[in-house]
C-alpha cells in the first residue's frame, strides 16, 4: 500500500520551505506556476496518495500513473487529483509549463455545505482528465494567473476570491466531456468504495434537528451493500488508504462543523441529529476529531 504524502512533506521535499501556521490551517490553499518552480523540482515524483486535493493544467507530453491506470497525454490537459487515489506523473517534454493549485478539503467545507468529493472529477472511480484546445487553455490559464496574483495580494477577502476561481475551474470542467478513452472501468474495490461514498453522502446535509444520521458503522454499510464487513473494510482501505470508520468519522465531523457554524441549533439537537445518544458522547467525539469542544468551535 502506498504511503500518503502530507502537505508538510510536499513543501519540504519540493520547495525546502514551509508556509507559516500550516499545521493549523485546515483549509490551506496555494497556487504555483510550473515554469517558476521547475528549478526546485529536484525530488522525483512518488507514486502515492496525498492528503490534499490538486488541480493541474500541464502542457506537453506527459504520462500520468493514476490508481491502476497509466494515461498518456500530449498537449494541454486539466487534471483533478483527490486524496483517495495514489498518483504520479512523468514529463516527456523538455519544457514543462502550466499551473497547479493545492488545497485541503476544509478550504471548501468551512464555507459551504456538502462535500467536494461528491463532484464527478473527485469521486472514487471518477474520470479526472480533460483535454484542452488552445482557446480552453487560454481561458483556464487566465484563471490560474488571477489566482497567482490574488495569493500574493494583501486583499482581506482574497481566499473567498480564490475559492471562486477554483469553483470556476471545476464548473468549466463539468461542462466538458471527460477523456473517456484514457480510462478503464474501475475495479471491484473502486466500485464498492464509490457506492459506500454515495450511501454516506446521501445522509447529508442534515436539514432539521428531527433528521437522524443512521448508518453509523462499517457493519451498517456492509449490511446495506450485502457484503461482509471485512470485505468492505479491505476494499475501502486499499482504494483510499483510510479505514471505513475513519471516513464515517471524518464526514460526521465535517457535518458537525457545518451545523455548529451555520445553524442556531443547540448542542443537544446537533448531537441527536448526528446519531449520538448523549451530548457528552458527541462532545468527546468532536474534541477527538478537532481538539476543540463544540461550544469552543462555535465561538472561534
Amino acid at each position: 500500500m502506498s504511503k500518503t504524502e502530507t502537505l508538510e512533506e510536499f513543501y519540504q521535499q519540493k520547495f525546502n520551505w514551509m508556509p507559516d501556521n500550516l499545521q493549523k490551517d485546515i483549509g490551506h490553499f496555494n497556487v504555483f506556476n510550473l515554469e517558476h518552480h521547475k528549478a526546485s523540482n529536484t525530488v522525483p515524483f512518488k507514486y502515492s496518495r496525498r492528503d490534499f486535493y490538486k488541480v493541474s493544467l500541464i502542457r506537453g507530453k506527459n504520462i500520468y500513473h493514476y490508481a491502476d491506470k497509466s494515461l498518456e497525454t500530449d498537449g494541454s490537459t486539466l487534471i483533478f487529483f483527490n486524496p483517495h487515489v495514489p498518483y504520479t506523473w512523468e514529463s516527456c517534454s523538455e519544457e514543462l509549463t502550466g499551473f497547479f493549485c493545492i488545497f485541503k478539503e476544509g478550504f471548501f467545507t468551512e464555507r459551504m455545505r456538502g462535500s467536494i468529493s461528491e463532484l464527478p472529477m473527485f469521486a472514487p472511480g471518477g474520470k479526472p482528465s480533460y483535454i484542452l484546445n488552445e482557446k480552453q487553455d487560454e481561458h483556464l490559464s487566465r484563471i490560474f494567473e488571477k489566482m497567482t496574483e490574488e495569493i500574493n495580494s494583501d486583499y482581506q477577502f482574497k481566499y473567498d476570491l480564490l475559492r471562486n476561481y477554483t469553483t470556476e475551474l471545476i464548473h468549466y470542467a463539468l461542462k466538458m466531456q471527460p477523456s473517456e478513452s484514457l480510462y478503464q472501468h474501475p475495479n471491484a474495490n473502486s466500485r464498492i468504495t464509490s457506492i459506500f461514498t454515495e450511501l454516506l453522502e446521501r445522509q447529508f446535509p442534515i436539514e432539521s434537528p428531527a433528521q437522524r444520521f443512521s448508518l453509523r458503522s462499517a457493519n451498517d454499510f456492509a449490511t446495506q451493500l450485502s457484503v461482509h464487513v471485512n470485505h468492505l473494510n479491505r476494499a475501502i482501505r486499499e482504494t483510499t488508504g483510510k479505514t471505513t470508520t475513519h471516513h464515517i468519522a471524518e464526514r460526521l465531523a465535517n457535518e458537525a462543523k457545518a451545523l455548529l457554524k451555520h445553524t442556531s441549533w443547540n448542542i443537544s439537537e446537533i448531537s441527536y441529529s448526528l446519531g449520538f445518544e448523549e451530548p457528552a458522547h458527541f462532545n468527546n467525539f468532536f474534541k477527538k476529531q478537532t481538539n476543540l469542544t463544540p461550544t469552543s468551535y462555535r465561538t472561534v
